[in-house]
């Protein structure tokens, strides 16, 4: 046993795993700007920001714009070692159309992605090795919708092994109907397989509700728990986070309602916050809270990713 902890002192890397495209945001005088994002990169940034090590896994091409997304990580402090390349091939695209109210519309281009290859590229072992030495593994639902079957054995495999090294698995459901193209079993099959294989589960109730027929927080708990997942946090938008950890149930409120400039990413940074903080040793209700906060000031900025200033000012 000490052997053990011992090792999992030694475990300090976090790995995001997932895809990460180039973000097109159009402004308010309609000309669009870029960046990039994708979810569970969004939170890698967020997390590194925190002070946490933090790598992303996943595949790139070989132009320009994929050296763009290096730089990007370098410059944010997330590992690129794990970000593997493939000749000839670009990333996808997204744009993100956001109505008066803020809330927002994406169109993607990503079937030709190669970050949908990324456990069938010839590299995919060394992927493997970093999960089986991580402190902590995140994904999303996302990230589930990119693989082919093939794909998933080998990840869900390998999420299995890197768990019974002492590493912890973090799920965010992030639920997209599109990227599992309307296939509501294929998505529930998949989702089933992976929370079998988790330890921290992120769920956003509104998905949660369409994929499983929810019909409060309260129930996506108790689904969740009969998989044994010990710390549970549903997401619920504006309204309270319910965490479940340790045989307590809470509410624990948002404390500032902000007016969103743009909901994109709140989900993402709100996971990071989180995270950060149960990493740092805070208890599940205080590291909700820190998620709360960090989501309250994403939306105040438009694209995934906020600038580094506004952060450094709240």
């Amino acid at each position: 046993m000490g052997q053990k902890s011992k090792m999992n002192e030694q475990r300090t890397r976090v790995v995001c795993v997932g895809e990460v495209m180039i973000e097109m945001a159009r402004g308010s005088e309609g000309r669009f700007a870029m960046a990039c994002g994708g979810d569970t990169f969004n939170t890698a940034v967020y997390l590194s920001r925190a002070g946490i090590d933090v790598s992303y896994a996943t595949a790139l091409g070989d132009d320009s714009y994929s050296d763009g997304i290096v730089s990007l990580a370098a410059a944010e402090g997330v590992k690129g070692d794990l970000m593997l390349r493939v000749p000839g091939r670009q990333p996808g695209l997204y744009t993100i159309e956001t109505d008066a109210k803020g809330e927002r519309r994406f169109y993607y281009w990503r079937e030709a992605s190669p970050a949908r290859e990324l456990f069938e590229l010839p590299d995919w072992g060394r992927v493997a090795e970093s999960l089986m030495s991580a402190r902590l593994v995140y994904f999303s639902g996302i990230t589930l919708s990119l693989y082919s079957n093939h794909g998933l054995g080998r990840f869900l495999a390998i999420l299995e092994m890197a768990r019974q090294q002492g590493a912890r698995i973090a799920f965010d459901g992030n639920f997209r109907p599109r990227g599992w193209r309307g296939d509501l079993a294929r998505t529930r099959t998949v989702f089933l397989e992976a929370l079998k294989r988790c330890d921290v589960a992120l769920p956003t109730y509104d998905d949660e509700a369409v994929l499983w027929g929810d019909a409060s927080p309260e129930q996506t708990v108790e689904r969740l728990q009969a998989f044994g997942i010990g710390e549970i946090v549903v997401k619920n938008g504006p309204h309270s986070a319910l965490v479940s950890a340790g045989g307590r149930q809470e509410y624990v409120p948002v404390t500032e309602i902000v007016e969103p400039v743009d909901t994109t990413a709140a989900g993402d940074s709100f996971n990071a916050g989180y995270m950060a903080a149960r990493l740092a040793g805070e208890n599940p209700a205080v590291a909700a809270a820190a998620g709360h906060r960090l989501a309250a000031q994403k939306i105040r900025h438009r694209g995934a990713i906020m600038p580094r200033t506004a952060a450094m000012m709240h």
